[in-house]
């Protein structure tokens, strides 16, 4: 016998993972969706693409749902421990998966009645009898040169952008790994699945191209840029502890030598592509433009669950991993939730445009998120995913509202349009104050339980000048939140005044379940929070 085959036979076996399927239901059905849609764009006749699609992604949202309710109570990880199912894990996935059902609705919309006491040419623009109009947020042909005869044929002519169907499944189901992820390198990959979709889908509205097209390419350079910090910080952490697995490294830090350098080093690099992922300053650059370029749809998409997918890994990572760290990583964090929440509320105040305003709204809340992971308890841990599931409601709701105020170019959201909005549609310009009272944190809505909670968790984590400093930009925040709601109806309308479209039940029930979760969270919290503080404990 050679040497060579004596090695390979004394070589044991390389031991296969044990995958429990059941266990990852949730994603494997969500995935499963996004290939079957790939498969009906493919083979199945352009005219019955749209309905098909709209029935598989609902269909695949809510079987993923009830697979999450059905894991309830599990504590386990699966596929040779790269995946961890748990508390926070279960709640998470349930809250992306909620919200994504009404996104998908939202996305899904063809199709608007006249708006209250609109011209005639302006219906007709809406509604898309000029090769510019239709309500259909996305071009039919993304290849085709902005302004071109090919782009206002293809306008004309098709019925509409089915793609982004499977690509939205796709970034759903890259979101439902991203927080169950329990080794680094799993991690990776779920990032990527779900930025890569995302970066797509923020380069196709059907107007103003170019600001559509230069979103995106935005998007993907620094989120390219930031995805390679996250895989160096990777390597320095495996170089330190010799494992990607988040319990291994926790163990290495616990057990390991005096000179912390590498691991310090690799989390600050770590801390880089996740705080991008949740547009903290100062890596928030790309979150105005990108907000106010991609289709309205995917930016109340992108701002509700891609939040939610991102502060969840930045939660298992820091308590699962980090803990030994947290001397080090907690005053970093302070700093960056100052900075993120006065920068954002300041910035806010100088915006002219609805979909900048709410823009630099969500960095300011990323601010006040952080504030509950800054706490490092499990009070901070279910504050924080309480947040997450108030926030990405009424955000989902405005951007909705938002989809509503049209002129013949499309949605108007220069602010000075707004204004008498409220008394010309009281109806849309109650929902959109309500949304902003919200924000704000308005005692009777979500907001104001969301974050007395996270405020209080802080507290308890000896973090009260962050409190301070929270307090301070939240009445910040309120300026300029009242002074849109002031505008809306208290000022007089332009004579060229928008129309306010009558939206499809799709876009209506949207903006109806974002009026009810955020007046239900506000009134009646106790069932969520007491959810959110059962699942805050992750499985090592």
């Amino acid at each position: 016998m050679s040497t060579s085959e004596f090695v390979l036979a004394q070589s044991a076996p390389l031991p296969a993972p044990d995958i429990e399927y059941g266990q990852l239901a949730p994603m494997l059905i969500v995935f499963g969706v996004a290939v079957a849609g790939v498969l009906v764009e493919a083979f199945l006749p352009r005219r019955g693409r749209y309905s098909s699609h709209l029935v598989l992604a609902l269909g695949g949202l809510t079987a993923a749902f009830v697979a999450v309710v059905l894991l309830a109570g599990t504590r386990d990880s699966v596929v040779g421990g790269a995946v961890a199912v748990d508390g926070p894990t279960l709640f998470l996935q349930g809250t992306i998966l909620l919200i994504s059902i009404p996104a998908i609705l939202i996305i899904a919309e063809r199709s608007v009645d006249s708006g209250v006491g609109a011209a005639t040419a302006e219906v007709t623009a809406v509604r898309g009898a000029e090769p510019e109009g239709g309500t259909d947020a996305f071009t039919p042909q993304a290849f085709a040169v902005p302004g071109s005869v090919a782009e206002r044929e293809a306008t004309r002519n098709a019925p509409g952008h089915t793609e982004v169907f499977p690509l939205t499944l796709f970034a759903v189901g890259g979101m439902l790994l991203f927080p169950a992820s329990n080794d680094l390198l799993t991690m990776f990959v779920a990032l990527e699945v779900l930025s890569l979709p995302l970066y797509l889908l923020c380069g196709l509205a059907r107007r103003r191209r170019l600001l559509s097209q230069e979103a995106a390419m935005k998007y993907f350079l620094l989120g390219a840029f930031s995805s390679a910090f996250f895989l160096f910080g990777v390597a320095l952490l495996y170089g330190y502890a010799g494992t990607v697995a988040l319990p291994g490294i926790a163990d290495a830090l616990a057990e390991g030598a005096e000179d912390r350098t590498l691991a310090l080093i690799g989390t600050a690099l770590l801390s880089v592509g996740l705080l991008f992922k949740i547009g903290a300053v100062p890596f928030h650059s790309w979150i105005p433009d990108v907000y106010q370029g991609a289709p309205t749809p995917i930016t109340a998409f992108m701002a509700a669950a891609t939040k939610v997918a991102a502060v969840g890994a930045m939660l298992r990572i820091f308590y699962v991993a980090l803990p030994d760290l947290r001397a080090d990583w907690r005053p970093v964090m302070w700093g960056v939730a100052i900075l993120t929440m006065v920068v954002g509320a300041v910035m806010a105040v100088t915006q002219n445009d609805v979909k900048r305003m709410l823009a630099y709204s969500s960095v300011a809340h990323a601010g006040f998120i952080l504030t509950g992971l800054v706490a490092a308890n499990r009070a901070g841990l279910s504050s924080t995913m309480f947040y997450l599931l108030a926030y990405g409601f009424s955000t989902l709701g405005a951007f909705a509202v938002v989809t509503l105020v049209r002129d013949s170019r499309g949605e108007a959201t220069d602010l000075s349009r707004w204004a008498g909005l409220g008394r010309r549609s009281p109806l849309v310009g109650g929902v959109f104050a309500l949304f902003l009272l919200a924000f704000a944190g308005i005692p009777l809505t979500s907001g104001f339980v969301s974050k007395f909670a996270v405020f209080q968790a802080a507290i308890e984590g000896g973090a009260v000048p962050l409190v301070l400093v929270g307090v301070v930009s939240s009445a910040i925040a309120a300026f300029f939140y009242v002074r849109v709601i002031v505008l809306m109806f208290f000022s007089e309308p332009q004579s060229d005044a928008p129309t306010i479209v009558v939206p499809s039940m799709f876009t209506a029930a949207a903006i109806a379940v974002g009026v009810v979760v955020t007046v239900v969270l506000g009134i009646l919290p106790q069932g969520a929070l007491e959810l959110a503080d059962q699942a805050a404990v992750f499985f090592r």
